[in-house]
């Protein structure tokens, strides 16, 4: 076992007996140790409960004759940072997440590794360190929560709410209308209810076999999540006693294609792009971004779930037959689902999808009847994003999907929201919010504040909008994030002004300005980027140290 380095021979009885004094006996040291990464915390609403998971986990390894070790990792809730300078810790915080996993587990030499994740950038943060640790993992993430009810019955979650500020701003909902919201729409423990980033990676998850069928739908606090939780506890140990399979025997180039081809069949949030990009860095998979608009191609949008379908939540699709029915039913169309893959269950994924089916057409539709015959994430190229730009199409009314309109430019989030709420944004304009990218924030804000005003404005189906920064999962509409190079780097997006034209068109993958190559050096030579000041020392350090959006916003190991 590689805890033997720790246990073993004589020279170890210092290491043994610092063991000791955490409560292990003699009999502990011919079991496999095994690392339990939980993401605790009390102030995110997906995180405050999992220390019971914890508990529930340790004590069914001890019982399946493991010995446990729990640690921690930090937690940022995007929600709650979001729309202030707390949001620049948000990405920053994936790469803490890694790292700890990696310095504990590999400080310690254990032998498996089950993470506790949910919420934010806390998944692919652990599943970033997992890879590099390499030894047998499960994910067994917290759950989504609940979907929210108002009085009349009609379903709203976090999006509702932000959207709701908007609406109020504009006098469309009263006070009363804007607190109803704001205490239903988070009705329970869980990460959000949508397919908002947090499920969608924990969705993700299933789709790259390295966790148990039900991780991305279950609900979070729930007795059919708890009996998961055991299950997984009970499988590490057999994976440890096994000495594997390890996490890159599970996590390779099949893993990461069929992760992207249902993100691509449920439409979701954009920033799985960003940081499947980085996951398949770590698991060293050499994944372009036009991959993603190949396999768009062929895999069809069989469902919608809020922000993209406001009446359904990842409860709606748990009933109607779970990830493994969207699996099963887009396998129907060819070879792009990778069914050989492994699965920490040990069969492959065909096998695990083999008795899937959908149990409600309405919310899970077939491949006969698809919401689009195309996928629900488009990567867009031009001018304006020479490395690619990411929009989630599936969220998006359909006359946007082809728009033209003149630039109305902010170089912060906070300018944009200021500008948006004052009226300096008309219907027909494209918002351009800039320097807000990996480097230039530094650390990429969501900007779901202002799309979130731009729909609760009525603007949402009239106005585009395009940054170097990302949205939530929760944004919908025609915005278009990660544009590289980001204006930090030098990227046309920091050269635009007032009034110049731009042109979206999703099905064909463009965006651009409609300005010559002559007017575009022009500019340049008379242009230098902004710089920011950053009283934030690890703030300062990754953004010397940040690639940008196109390639997973991962931070250089080598300069």
């Amino acid at each position: 076992m590689r805890s033997d380095i720790i246990k073993r021979g004589f020279e170890r009885a210092p290491h043994r007996s610092l063991l000791r004094a955490t409560g292990l006996k003699d009999e502990d040291f011919d079991k496999p140790f095994i690392g339990v990464a939980n993401s605790y915390i009390d102030i995110i609403p997906g995180h405050f409960f999992l220390q019971e998971y914890g508990r529930i986990v340790k004590e069914a390894i001890r019982e399946a004759g493991g010995v446990p070790f729990e640690f921690n990792t930090i937690g940022v809730d995007d929600g709650i940072a979001m729309g202030h300078d707390g949001m620049l810790y948000s990405l920053p915080s994936r790469e803490i997440i890694a790292d700890s996993i990696e310095t504990v587990m590999n400080a310690h030499k254990l032998d498996a590794l089950i993470c506790i994740p949910n919420c934010d950038k806390i998944v692919p943060g652990m599943v970033m360190g997992a890879l590099r640790v390499n030894v047998p993992t499960i994910f067994v993430s917290g759950g989504p929560m609940k979907a929210g009810h108002l009085k009349d019955g009609t379903p709203i979650d976090l999006a509702t709410a932000f959207e709701a500020v908007g609406e109020h701003a504009e006098g469309k909902i009263t006070d009363e209308q804007l607190y109803e919201i704001e205490c239903e729409a988070c009705p329970s423990g869980g990460s959000c209810s949508g397919m908002f980033t947090a499920n969608s990676m924990n969705t993700l998850c299933e789709a790259m076999g390295i966790a148990l069928p039900g991780n991305g739908t279950v609900l979070a606090m729930t007795e059919e999540r708890l009996e998961m939780v055991r299950t997984a506890a009970k499988r590490i140990v057999e994976m440890a006693k096994a000495e594997g399979p390890n996490i890159r025997d599970i996590l390779n180039e099949d893993a990461v294609n069929n992760a992207f081809v249902v993100d691509m069949a449920m439409g979701g949030s954009t920033n799985t792009v960003l940081h499947m990009m980085a996951i398949a860095k770590e698991a060293e998979v050499d994944f372009d971004l036009k991959r993603i608009n190949e396999l768009s191609d062929k895999v069809a949008n069989i469902a919608k779930i809020s922000p993209s379908l406001t009446t359904v939540h990842m409860e709606d699709i748990n009933t109607a037959g779970g990830v493994n029915a969207v699996m099963k039913e887009i396998s129907k169309r060819g070879d792009v689902l990778r069914l050989d893959a492994m699965t920490v269950t040990g069969e492959t994924l065909g096998e695990r999808i083999q008795d899937a089916e959908i149990k409600d057409t309405n919310i899970i539709h077939t491949i006969d009847n698809p919401y689009s015959k195309v996928g629900g994430l488009s990567i867009l190229y031009g001018n304006l994003a020479e490395e690619g730009a990411v929009v989630k199409s599936a969220g998006i009314d359909p006359h946007m999907r082809k728009f033209k309109g003149p630039a109305v430019c902010f170089d912060s989030q906070p300018e944009a929201i200021a500008g948006i709420m004052g009226g300096k944004v008309k219907a027909g304009d494209v918002v351009v919010i800039r320097y807000e990218g990996p480097k230039g924030g530094p650390g990429m804000q969501e900007m779901l504040a202002p799309t979130s005003l731009i729909m609760g404005m009525g603007l949402g189906d009239k106005v585009a909008l395009i940054t170097d920064g990302r949205f939530s999962g929760a944004t919908r509409g025609a915005s278009i994030g990660h544009v590289s190079p980001e204006a930090a780097e030098g990227g046309t997006i920091g050269l635009l002004k007032d009034g110049d034209i731009i042109e979206l068109d999703v099905d064909a993958h463009i965006l651009r300005v409609d300005l010559s190559d002559e007017e575009l050096e022009a500019r340049r030579a008379r242009w230098s980027p902004k710089k920011k000041q950053i009283p934030s020392k690890w703030l300062k350090r990754y953004s010397l140290l940040v690639s940008n959006a196109a390639n997973g916003a991962v931070l250089k190991t080598e300069l």
